[in-house]
Formats: C-alpha cells, structure tokens, sequence
C-alpha cells in the first residue's frame, strides 16, 4: 500500500512540474513575441534568427552564461534586455532558453 502511495505521489509531483516547465516556457514564449521577435525573427541587423543552426552555433560555443551576458546587458546593435526594461535577469534567460531550444 505505502509503495502505492509513494508512486503517486511521484505522479503528481511530475504532473506538476510538467505543467510549471509549461507555463514558464509558454512566459518565454510570450516575451520572445512580444520582446525579441522583431530582430531574432527576421535577423535584424544581424541578430541571429531562431530556428538558424548556423548562426547561433558560434555564440553558444562561447557558453549559455556569455550569451546570457549579452542578452542581459546588449551586445552590437542589440540593446540591454532586447529594449524591455522592464523583463528581470531570469525572465532574458528564460527566453535565451526558449531561443536556443528552437535554435541548437
């Protein structure tokens, strides 16, 4: 009975972090369309476009935390937090994240 109850709690436990992975991904989501899109869509003045192995292959070999960095603070062209003052560190990783899971 106890192994009963420890299998579902292990369910509901995956269940939940399924749905809270969800809806952070779909913030991300979120941001990117409403923040990043605009530039990272259609590779604006260089930025690289989502989905372009190619592109994106040299940034990250600098590492997740470097383009974190740029994202965060701007790199070139691109201005600190993509232009939106207002998304805190984790939310630009988050959608660094989403960015790259489309990209690499």
């Amino acid at each position: 009975m106890m192994n009963n109850y420890k299998l579902l709690a292990a369910l509901v436990l995956g269940a939940c972090t399924s749905l809270a992975g969800a809806a952070d991904n779909a913030k991300a989501e979120a941001a990117y369309k409403a923040t990043c899109m605009s530039c990272h869509g259609a590779g604006v003045l260089g930025a690289p476009k989502v989905g372009d192995k190619t592109a994106w292959k040299p940034r990250l070999a600098k590492g997740k935390a470097a383009v974190y960095t740029n994202a965060i603070n701007g790199f070139k062209m691109m201005p600190p937090r993509g232009g939106n003052p207002a998304l805190k560190d984790d939310e630009v990783k988050a959608v660094v994240d989403f960015m790259v899971a489309k990209s690499s």
